[in-house]
């Protein structure tokens, strides 16, 4: 595996690539890699010729109250992970390689809608952050395909969004969720629970499946969401949202609205978990 750092070296590696026919797929990550990560490369490996993947801590996407600075970075493991799993090149930048004038005075790219809710009403900016990073990382690698993980769900469909709306020739996949044994979805976050609230987080899986089973028995959704509250809250978490939303755009479901989503962000102690259900 080859370890690229300077953008315009990476250009020019992927364009002989480009010009031998080889496919490219592209996972791009913060780094910090899990068993969750490894499952994007392997799908990427398994759909392409030569597989690229970021590993950028991305300055943009963290609100005031997150700290930047504190977020894991691991890079040595990082690299031996992905070579493990057969990823062709890492990709390494530094902050100002896709920053040149400074993280503050990037450009921003704004998809609407998608990036108020949810996440983006919590978390206000972080989907900015992440389609700015990723319109740029797309125009370093100019992949054929990209894969991302079905666990950030909301910002699955902001990238589908921002490679419909600006015309990206990218064929984006969804990854599905890698699990611990509890159910508990696969998270860098996950690292910072101890064991009792690794055993009390299993509850967030426990209730999207109880979410599921509700819709298809024909309940409300407002009913099903405040029971989803309750029992996360019987559990010891602190939920921000226990919700039915279109799978499609997130906007609230109505009856015959087609395809949902059971969606949950809860607290335990100070690690926030995300997770979400395909009804």
């Amino acid at each position: 595996m080859q370890t690229v750092i300077r953008a315009a070296e990476l250009r020019s590696l992927l364009a002989a690539a480009r010009g031998a026919g080889r496919r490219i797929g592209f996972v791009p990550t913060m780094g910090n890699l899990h068993a969750g990560h490894q499952s994007l490369i392997s799908l990427a490996r398994e759909r392409s010729d030569l597989v690229v993947a970021s590993v950028f801590v991305n300055p943009t996407q963290f609100g005031p109250s997150e700290d930047f600075s504190r977020y894991p970075r691991t890079p040595e493991a990082d690299a031996a992970a992905l070579a493990a799993q057969g990823c062709d090149v890492m990709f390494l930048p530094a902050v100002d390689e896709l920053y040149p004038h400074g993280a503050e005075n990037a450009v921003r790219i704004h998809v609407p809608g998608l990036s108020e809710t949810l996440e983006g009403a919590i978390r206000p900016g972080h989907f900015d952050g992440v389609a700015t990073v990723c319109a740029a990382l797309f125009n370093l690698v100019q992949p054929d395909l990209a894969v991302f993980g079905q666990k950030d769900y909301q910002q699955l469909l902001v990238i589908r969004r921002l490679v419909a709306d600006l015309s990206f020739p990218i064929e984006v996949l969804a990854a599905p969720i890698v699990r611990e044994p509890s159910g508990l979805a696969m998270s860098s976050r996950n690292q910072y629970l101890d064991p009792d609230q690794r055993e009390r987080a299993a509850a967030i899986f426990a209730t999207l499946g109880w979410m599921r089973d509700e819709a298809q028995a024909g309940r409300a959704a407002a009913d099903i969401e405040q029971g989803a509250l309750l029992r996360l809250e019987s559990a010891g978490l602190r939920p921000d949202y226990a919700v039915i939303r279109r799978a499609d755009d997130l906007a609230e479901a109505g009856a015959g609205d087609g395809p949902r989503v059971a969606l949950v962000a809860a607290r335990l102690g100070s690690t926030r978990l995300i997770d979400n259900q395909l009804l």
